[in-house]
């Protein structure tokens, strides 16, 4: 259990154990209500039979009625208590993820595509959640219930007792393993196809004009439409296993009434014709039940959420590794730097190189234009030249131009072509770049990649709130943002990715011009992943 990879989050996020106890004694008293309402209806429903007095059967009228009120109470109850440990639990699940990938390595994040980055954080948390309201509170109450309903059954026939222990430990260890065997492969794929769904979904919404104009937009829809066919597949193939287990928990009830019968003639040719106590055999053997059932789906759940899990801790390493302290800032280099890359080939991880093998000196101030068509690999490139993805082989290496090596991850700064814009002022957009800039140093940036009229129509200035982020501002406008962003920033070194796509043609050709001209000044070396190239700008190496 304690390498479950279920058990190891769980562990790690201080669930309440008040708020844990508070749920099951609400989960127990919610199903020792229906076991003591079975039981008592049993009893009044054949002993009214027998027309005694109706004075004599008031209290257990008025027990019925308590215990019909309680059941439902109690079941609200432990659902209140239940998803409020659950909320809280995944809160803080997101919260430590959170802090773990920005304390964590930027290379891990950067690796992952985004989609499945989004499904990693958000669907496969969720899935932890489900397994503690689902799975683990069912599964207490419903071992707690099944002791105390083997206990009660014990006075009324310790035979029987002995029977319904028997079947409730076959549908309540049996049905929970088929089921949770049926859905392991099921639940990797479905993750994985959710993951790749995502991805795609992400890819369509982001660059969905490019793809269609480069005619790539119907295999990304055909990428969709495979990975579902694949989940629906393997949904198939784990559905024979769980409907065996789905058909325990029915035969077990079977077997108990059976039973049940069967005891309650033995006892009446015995000598004990009491209809009472044949009632409260097969009654309260039913209602023990009620715990159990669910426990076929708690296996499937708690399947789901062990390859949630899985996922998540591949994702930020283990819960020990999840520090509360904020990581140091990685010291900018902010004097000149050389560029040196040896026979680099570059990829992703378990996937073929995309180029190479590259060498180049790229000494301070000078300027690369990377150029080709989408998905050879020019950003993969720059991830490369950023220390944010190992090469596949050969070497990226940076030096002072006295040849002191300096940290490649302090000298550059990798500009994405789909960095983020939050939902606050224009102010606290920019100083992501630099904590430390003044107003006049955004004004002037702003004003450098062609923002000054925007920025003087604002109501607000800087302090303007970007209602929605990126929504707030149109495709031309959030490139000029980032670019500013890049001007703000000392690294000497800087990659910008398309930093022109969706501007038109006049504006595109004079930004790039400016950013591969004198935008970032003579020391800055400057390179640009871009589609087309101005035929006047002549830079100083062009990779093609």
């Amino acid at each position: 259990m304690s390498s479950d990879p279920v058990w190891r989050v769980l562990r790690a996020l201080d669930v309440r154990r008040r708020g844990v106890a508070l749920s099951l004694v609400y989960g127990v008293g919610g199903t020792l209500s229906a076991l003591g309402l079975a039981a008592l209806s049993a009893w009044l429903i054949t002993r009214a039979w027998q027309q005694p007095p109706i004075l004599s059967l008031s209290i257990a009228i008025t027990a019925v009625r308590l215990l019909g009120i309680t059941r439902g109470l109690f079941r609200y109850l432990e659902r209140l208590a239940s998803h409020d440990v659950a909320l809280r639990a995944m809160t803080t699940a997101r919260e430590k993820v959170y802090r773990a990938l920005s304390n964590g390595d930027a290379a891990t994040t950067v690796s992952i595509r985004r989609g499945d980055l989004l499904a990693r954080t958000g669907a496969d948390i969720d899935e932890i959640g489900n397994a503690l309201v689902r799975a683990v509170l069912p599964a207490a109450v419903a071992a707690i219930t099944g002791v105390a309903a083997v206990a009660i059954m014990w006075f009324a026939s310790p035979v029987a007792a002995v029977v319904l222990a028997a079947a409730l430990l076959l549908a309540g260890v049996a049905a929970p393993v088929l089921a949770s065997r049926g859905a392991a492969d099921t639940a990797r794929a479905a993750v994985r196809g959710r993951s790749d769904v995502s991805a795609a979904t992400m890819l369509l919404l982001d660059h969905g004009s490019e793809l269609a104009v480069a005619g790539r937009r119907g295999g990304v829809l055909a990428d969709v439409s495979r990975a579902e066919a694949e989940v629906s597949a393997a949904t198939d193939r784990g559905a024979r296993l769980q409907a065996l287990a789905a058909a325990v928990t029915p035969l077990s009830m079977g077997l108990t009434v059976v039973a049940a019968c069967l005891i309650g003639i033995g006892l009446a040719d015995g000598g004990d014709p009491s209809p009472m106590r044949l009632g409260v055999l097969m009654l309260l053997g039913l209602s023990a039940f009620d715990a159990i059932g669910p426990l076929a789906a708690a296996g499937v759940t708690w399947q789901h959420s062990r390859a949630a899990a899985e996922r998540v801790l591949d994702l930020v390493g283990e819960p020990a590794d999840w520090s509360g302290e904020t990581a140091a800032d990685v010291p900018r280099h902010d004097g000149p730097v050389r560029l040196r890359v040896d026979s680099l080939s570059w990829g992703w991880p378990d996937v073929p190189a995309l180029g190479g093998p590259l060498t180049r000196e790229l000494d301070a101030g000078a300027r690369l234009v990377v150029t080709g068509a989408s998905g050879v690999g020019k950003s993969t490139l720059l991830l490369t030249l950023a220390g944010l993805l190992s090469p596949t082989s050969g070497t990226v290496t940076a030096s002072t131009p006295t040849g002191e090596p300096v940290d490649l991850a302090a000298a550059a700064l990798y500009c994405a072509e789909d960095a983020h814009l939050f939902a606050v002022s224009v102010r606290e957009n920019l100083l992501v770049a630099r904590g430390d800039a003044t107003d006049g140093e955004m004004a002037a940036a702003l004003g450098q990649v062609g923002l000054g009229e925007w920025l003087a129509g604002l109501p607000d200035g800087l302090d303007t709130v970007l209602v929605g982020g990126a929504e707030a501002v149109s495709g031309g406008q959030r490139r000029r943002l980032l670019l500013a962003r890049a001007l703000l920033n000392t690294s000497p070194v800087v990659l910008l990715d398309e930093p022109t796509e969706h501007l038109d043609a006049t504006d595109s050709d004079e930004l790039l011009r400016a950013a591969l001209g004198d935008l970032f000044g003579p020391e800055r070396t400057v390179v640009v992943v871009t589609h087309h190239l101005p035929a006047d700008v002549e830079p100083d190496v062009v990779l093609r």
